[in-house]
């Protein structure tokens, strides 16, 4: 039995490492609108659940004066715990110690747990609020960081990889979540830059604030580096949570299954009309989505970056499912540079993690433009198309309206693996569209007419009676069948149950080459 003056130790020593930086800097912490990393921990995790490591932990420098402030903890909360009932591992940056900032300590920590993570088939969350490398420790400082990043890019495809950018995240520091599955980020007390807006100002004499250069809004629509963005600290854990329940523990489980739900009943009746009679004009795939899928499963990933494609996930007759769907409310649902990237991103993440895939396509093709094919259209939409190509989980397609030239290919076709594919009466899957079409096949015989604008409408209606519908593909078995869009979801169940032990594979390699 310890003697009690052994007992009472242990005890303030655990007192003193819950005080993080102490009661002036908690306050401060508060003051910005934000949680410490003890508090997040404790709204991210199920209630007395929470086990941490290596509290006691400091740092071994002795410059600068460091010597005389070492602090229990570090800087940063390690520890595992459980979220819905499921094991998790977590890393949470304590602003109050030091600034968060990483010594080589505070690293040892994040990998220690990082490792058992791996090594026990868990997913990891980091939650990051950090002024970035410990200065007075120099290299050391910098080798921890690359100790991070290695597990980091040891992990993707192994286990989920998640980052809750809560504070300041700026350097090299900013690489440790992009290496991960998903970035959430804090509007207005968040912010990523390699380079702070003082630097910016230095070499390129722009003005700029950190929350413009690098804030949650920035990185939620501008960059895509920030996959969810949110109003406060508590809203941003809890949808973390949420997020968590459509993802498997790692690799070699299957996400777990809820129970069913019917969808939305009004989206539902709608489904049938939804797709206008006019191609020209849009509406909300987003919509057709929620008619479909299990009422309030669909969860937007990326909503405010690259609206012209939507990606998400969501629950079919209980199962997780990832979506992918063109938006014709946004650029008409054209492919560009920046939808391919988004669309490649969640397609990879979902077939590493065993999750099936579903497209709702309705794309008129990629987007024209000095601006897209200056910027490499070409290899980044390959991206989309190597990630459909490659992925084994099982792949479900439904083409709405338009499935036009290249985009008809890269958005999970017959021809790249797909494993249902139908299409509602109202679709069009031809090389280009009627008006395009005519005027290249039949330029001469426009020209000769005596009406040159009536013999144009004349061919465009013959070529949309030849093509601009599903029945030339049905022909041909690229597309399985012909539904109407109310029965979509009956199908889509039955593909999926089908489905459920699909196998297939890609060749034996060391690792495939990505357009990047």
């Amino acid at each position: 039995m310890a003697s009690d003056k052994k007992v009472e130790r242990l005890k303030q020593k655990r007192k003193d490492a819950q005080k993080g930086g102490g009661e002036e800097r908690i306050q401060k912490q508060h003051d910005k609108g934000k949680l410490t990393a003890r508090e997040r921990i404790d709204i991210l995790l199920d209630k007395g659940s929470f086990e941490e490591i290596d509290p006691f932990v400091k740092h071994r420098s002795h410059k600068f004066g460091l010597e005389n402030k070492r602090i229990d903890g570090d800087g940063v909360v390690t520890g595992f715990g459980k979220i819905h009932g499921r094991p998790i591992y977590v890393f949470s940056q304590d602003f109050t110690v030091f600034g968060g900032s990483l010594s080589e300590t505070h690293a040892e920590k994040i990998c220690k747990v990082m490792d058992m993570a791996m090594k026990n088939g868990i997913p990891i969350i980091g939650l990051n609020d950090s002024g970035g490398a410990r200065i007075q420790e120099g290299v050391s400082s910098l080798g921890g960081y690359a100790e991070v990043f290695y597990r980091n890019s040891m992990a993707s495809g192994v286990v989920p990889q998640f980052s809750a950018v809560m504070g300041p995240c700026a350097g090299g520091a900013v690489y440790s979540p992009a290496l991960t599955d998903f970035v959430f980020m804090v509007k207005n007390t968040s912010y990523m830059f390699v380079t702070g807006p003082n630097v910016v100002k230095t070499v390129t004499h722009e003005e700029v604030t950190s929350e413009e250069l690098g804030g949650a809004s920035a990185h939620g629509s501008k960059s895509g580096v920030a996959h969810f963005t949110e109003e406060n600290d508590a809203i941003c854990l809890q949808e973390l949570r949420k997020l968590l329940t459509y993802v498997p523990q790692n690799c070699e489980e299957k996400p777990p299954r809820e129970e069913s739900k019917a969808p939305d009943s009004a989206k539902a009746k709608k489904l049938d009309d939804i797709v206008p009679d006019n191609p020209n004009k849009p509406y909300d795939i987003k919509e057709v989505i929620e008619g479909i899928v299990d009422k309030d499963s669909f969860m937007e990933v990326h909503e405010h970056y690259a609206t012209n494609i939507v990606v998400g996930f969501a629950r079919i007759d209980g199962r997780s499912v990832g979506v992918v769907a063109n938006q014709p409310l946004s650029l008409a649902g054209v492919l560009d540079i920046d939808a391919s990237l988004k669309g490649a991103r969640f397609v990879r993440f979902c077939d590493a993690f065993n999750i099936p895939l579903i497209t709702f396509e309705d794309v008129p093709g990629f987007l024209p433009g000095t601006d897209q094919e200056w910027g490499g259209i070409i290899k980044h939409g390959a991206k989309l198309l190597y990630a459909f190509c490659e992925a084994t989980v099982p792949k479900m397609t439904v083409i709405t309206r338009k499935a036009y030239g290249g985009a008809y290919d890269v958005m999970n076709s017959k021809h790249i693996r797909a494993d249902y594919n139908v299409a509602w009466p109202t679709a069009e899957i031809a090389v280009m569209g009627p008006k395009g079409a005519v005027e290249i096949i039949f330029r001469k015989e426009i020209e000769a007419a005596d009406d040159p604008e009536a013999k144009e409408q004349e061919l465009i209606d013959y070529y949309k009676e030849e093509f601009a519908h599903p029945y030339k593909a049905a022909e041909r078995g690229f597309i399985d069948n012909v539904i109407l869009p109310s029965e979509t979801r009956e199908k889509l169940i039955r593909a999926l149950e089908v489905s459920e032990n699909k196998v297939d594979q890609v060749p034996q390699k060391k690792h495939d080459n990505l357009p990047l």
